[in-house]
């Protein structure tokens, strides 16, 4: 009987060729967070020669983001019709050509759209790297690592983003950051029909068009609220696009609940784990991203480094999110996955508050990089475990449909975080240059210094020289003012994901703990919630 049993394990398990494939596959998973982290680098750079408004520039920024998580689920069930290798080969060269415009941009809107082709794009490589994982590694303790690495890939990205951007800022110009994406994305496109299996769910259905609609419509006037509220305040403009999204949400959920293949299936959402899950993901990499997001331009602009200077400091961030994520699959082992992330959400109080001290001169370097590193460390749990837990709370047959939402909810958090905290930057800038402003500076270049530090930057060389200098160091004060806000923001949006992760992940058991039970033999109706526990906490 044991020998008839442990056959179907052997051929079960991933051989050479699914691990060489995999990492192909982290390869472009690593590029799409990269990508946002060498921007923000870049953003001083292609503000002097672009000059975008301040709007305009957290468009740049805030695009990629918003129509990544905007047409993830979009794409999944895109790549179920035609194949999940297919869907990665075209969204691999869907970031070649994006990347390209990108680089050779020549205006602030040609940038932006650039950046959107490449945040769709991004969304058809993204879920085409789970879903192959999955169907790759059938094996649940080797699917649960092949994941757990995926995860990191994406955590990595954002870490050494700006150091390869701070690296190629130092040698070229802004736009080289984003060629780095053509010589990444031509390894899948060569490699791809080598190494992966293609993979078609032969029973996905038709793609609901009215159903994609009504997603867009749902999610992107939210998004566009939200960033505007924090720089114009309540305007009846801002107030229409929330009700327009909440209404087309409420359109969007009564849809998938009439389809017989939705493009989301809602159902998922009334497990307690799957939605604790999705919750802390979306607020955890907002706690994260706005502050992650700023630190590179306050090395940059407070304390006057080159980027390669501030590329190199920011490597202890890098370093405390490896680190991170290496020690957070040996404390779930013992530790309920709800208790390690909370304990490392209070790891990043302590980080929150070192970048919320940071002076605006050579002195701040310091406990902002510190700062970010204890951030980083803290937030891995996060990063590595929201992923496998989203999935692991649906059944099997929805595993990859539930990774998708997921990973929209991680790339929602990543563009809110950006949105929400850069917006208060923004305002408290703003008003800080308004209430500072010296005496004598004319209108125009007062404008100018309200937009950003850039523009105060190059308005005061057309000043008189003490005149200049007051209005430049106006605009760091002012700067390192919307800085430390975001710290304190997002030290409240980390209490926050740890009130959920307590209320609704932590009847979740260590990946220990599973293992016992699931050696019983359960009754054969009892078995998926056994897989899908086993699958849960062993990631």
């Amino acid at each position: 009987m044991s020998s008839n049993t442990a056959a179907p394990a052997v051929e079960l398990r991933a051989g050479p060729r699914e691990w060489f494939g995999l990492l192909v596959l982290l390869l472009p998973v690593t590029l799409m967070t990269a990508d946002l982290g060498v921007l923000w680098l870049a953003t001083p750079y292609v503000t002097a020669d672009l000059r975008p408004t301040s709007s305009q520039l957290l468009w740049t920024t805030d695009i990629y983001g918003f129509l990544t998580c905007g047409f993830l689920v979009v794409m999944g069930t895109l790549g179920d019709r035609i194949g999940r290798r297919k869907l990665l080969i075209l969204g691999s060269v869907g970031v070649i050509v994006s990347s390209l415009l990108a680089a050779y941009s020549t205006s602030p809107e040609m940038l932006i759209f650039a950046r959107a082709l490449l945040g769709v794009a991004g969304a058809a490589v993204l879920p085409s790297t789970l879903s192959l994982i999955i169907h790759m590694f059938k094996d649940a303790r080797q699917r649960a690592t092949a994941i757990a690495t995926w995860v990191t890939a994406l955590s990595v990205g954002i870490a050494i983003g700006p150091v390869i951007g701070g690296v190629l800022l130092d040698q070229w110009w802004w736009g080289s950051v984003f060629l780095m994406g053509v010589p990444v994305m031509l390894v899948p496109l060569v490699l791809s029909p080598v190494l992966l299996p293609e993979y078609k769910d032969p029973n996905a259905g038709k793609i609901d068009l009215a159903s994609v609609v009504l997603f867009l419509a749902a999610i992107l006037p939210i998004v566009y609220a939200v960033k505007k509220f924090a720089e114009t305040g309540f305007t009846v403009v801002n107030l229409a696009a929330l009700l327009i999204g909440a209404v087309f949400t409420i359109v969007f959920v009564r849809r998938q609940n009439s389809l017989d293949t939705p493009l989301l299936d809602m159902r998922l959402f009334k497990t307690r784990a799957f939605t604790g899950a999705l919750l802390t993901l979306l607020f955890g990499m907002m706690a994260l991203n706005g502050v992650e997001y700023l630190v590179p331009q306050f090395l940059l602009v407070a304390g006057g480094l080159s980027p390669l200077a501030a590329g190199l400091w920011l490597l202890p961030g890098a370093a405390g999110l490896i680190l991170g994520s290496q020690l957070t699959p040996v404390f779930a082992k013992r530790i309920r996955p709800a208790f390690v992330i909370t304990a490392g959400l209070v790891v990043t109080l302590i980080g929150f508050w070192l970048t919320g001290i940071a002076e605006h001169n050579e002195d701040g370097i310091l406990p902002a990089a510190i700062g970010l590193a204890v951030i980083m460390f803290g937030v891995a749990p996060i990063s590595v475990l929201g992923t496998s837990l989203a999935a692991g709370a649906a059944p099997p047959e929805k595993a990859g449909s539930a990774a998708a939402t997921g990973q929209t909810a991680y790339d929602l958090g990543l563009a809110l975080g950006i949105a929400v905290t850069g917006s208060i930057a923004v305002a408290v800038y703003r008003g800080q240059v308004d209430d500072n402003l010296p005496a004598g500076v004319p209108a125009d270049a007062a404008e100018a210094a309200r937009d950003t530090v850039g523009g105060a930057t190059d308005a005061a060389a057309s000043l008189p020289a003490d005149l200049g200098t007051q209005l430049v160091s106006v605009a760091r004060d002012a700067f390192t003012s919307g800085f430390q806000a975001t710290a304190w923001v997002s030290a409240g949006l980390a209490v926050v994901t740890g009130v959920i992760v307590l209320s609704l992940l932590r009847h979740i058991p260590a990946i220990g703990a599973a293992e016992a039970p699931a050696e019983e033999a359960p009754a054969p109706e009892q078995a998926p919630a056994a897989t899908r526990e086993e699958s849960t906490t062993s990631a």
